[in-house]
């Protein structure tokens, strides 16, 4: 995958299906309320069905039938004008914007083969890797050891992969002008390797994808030994989880290379946000009044709804409404054995909070979830103590560039503790 996949052409007839979808949508949305008005039904109770008759119906269906044509007529134009529309050059104001737009609906962009789905890949210095590309490839890279005189490419033997959360790309990981990446390459030798992927999937497609391309990507690395890092924030944790879970389960080679992984923010449990989001859904439908507005609640994506409980496993979804109001049906995950892994949370809080309170979290998960504490002893996480910090007066996304959790991050990958097996 390069970025000349990312055209002119493609790029607006990924835009315009999605306006033409957007159009039916908001169709159907107003012919619901048309008909519910009409029929004045009680405040409580189901919806009426059926179309709307009559003129207001013709001009509904007119509607509808327009945007169909339209839209596969742009299609058809744009297929012809490719070749004058050119290569669209990257820039990272699209970048985020395409992120931002995979996260809300990435599931349903792949679903359709809308072009704008982002198709999940390695990056290194700011550049697509391509498919044969392997770890002996990049992890020989012109390194300079600290004090060293010597500007020669030195071979690294240290792979840290660095995943980002919902709504983001590896971009993410510079912000307030600390790169993490950067700073492990400089500080511990450790060459940085960037997914960027669809967040608007289940993190457990996620998470089998990863395990099949770090499985071709680790499989010619260099000899005798190497060892692999992950640095995870947010979704990314959890997708890292699900990667490994199918890596063991497919048996794949690459996970005893996987000597440390620090979660940063990851919502191991869930996030309450989207929980409070599928009861309020679940309150709109419960008149016929408001009943189409509800339906808009249901454009979130698959991965969205994976973070109302922190769900890694096909099992967790498949077969179930996830719209639905049901349990948390997740199946236990444990942490990978053998590997140090280390937990990182936020709190918004300077100060420890009153006695009989609970820690404020970071504004998107909750203290708890991110140290994988849960009620339940058996979906407890357990990290040990000494592998679990609190970092006090931050957000969410201070997680990404603050100089207090880089050293931290630092700190854990630098003890050894984490060495690849052999």
């Amino acid at each position: 995958m390069t970025d000349a996949r990312h055209t002119r052409s493609r790029h607006l007839r990924g835009l315009g299906r999605l306006t033409a979808e957007a159009t039916l949508g908001l169709t159907e949305l107003v012919e619901a309320l048309h008909r519910t008005i009409s029929a004045a039904p009680g405040a409580l109770g189901p919806a009426p069905a059926g179309p709307v008759r009559g003129i207001p119906g013709l001009v509904y269906g007119k509607v509808r039938g327009a945007t169909r044509l339209v839209s596969g007529g742009a299609d058809a134009a744009l297929d012809k004008l490719a070749p004058l529309l050119g290569e669209l050059k990257p820039s990272p104001r699209r970048d985020v914007l395409l992120a931002v737009l995979n996260g809300v609906l990435g599931d349903h962009l792949e679903a359709s083969g809308n072009p704008l789905a982002t198709p999940m890949h390695l990056r290194q210095n700011g550049a697509a890797l391509g498919a044969n590309a392997r770890f002996r490839d990049f992890a020989t890279a012109a390194a300079v050891g600290p004090g060293s005189d010597s500007a020669s490419p030195v071979p690294l033997r240290r792979l840290v992969l660095l995943v980002h959360g919902l709504c983001m790309n590896e971009a993410a990981w510079n912000r307030e002008g600390n790169d993490y990446g950067a700073a492990l390459e400089r500080d511990l030798g450790f060459a940085p390797a960037y997914l960027r992927y669809n967040t608007g999937r289940h993190v457990s497609i996620n998470g089998r994808e990863l395990a099949g391309l770090l499985e071709t990507y680790l499989a010619a690395g260099p000899v005798p030994r190497q060892e692999v890092a992950i640095v995870a924030h947010s979704m990314g944790g959890l997708v890292t989880r699900s990667a490994l879970h199918y890596a063991a389960e497919a048996g794949h080679a690459w996970p005893r290379l996987v000597g440390t992984i620090v979660f940063l923010g990851t919502p191991h449990h869930g996030a309450p946000w989207e929980r409070a989001g599928n009861v309020f859904q679940a309150t709109l439908g419960v008149s016929p009044y408001s009943l189409p507005f509800a339906h808009l609640g249901k454009i979130r994506s698959a991965g969205i709804t994976d973070l109302r409980h922190g769900s890694l496993l096909d099992d967790d979804w498949d077969g179930h409404d996830r719209f639905g109001h049901g349990g948390d049906n997740r199946h236990p995950v444990p942490l990978p054995p053998a590997v140090a892994c280390y937990a990182v949370a936020a709190s918004t809080a300077s100060e420890p909070p009153a006695h009989g309170r609970r820690l404020a979290g970071d504004g998107i998960v909750p203290v708890e979830s991110a140290l994988g504490h849960h009620r339940d002893p058996e979906r407890t996480i357990p990290f040990p103590p000494e592998r679990t910090w609190i970092a006090r007066g931050m957000n969410h996304y201070d997680l990404l560039g603050k100089p207090a959790v880089y050293e931290r991050i630092r700190e854990w990958l630098g003890d050894g503790t984490g060495a690849a097996r052999d």
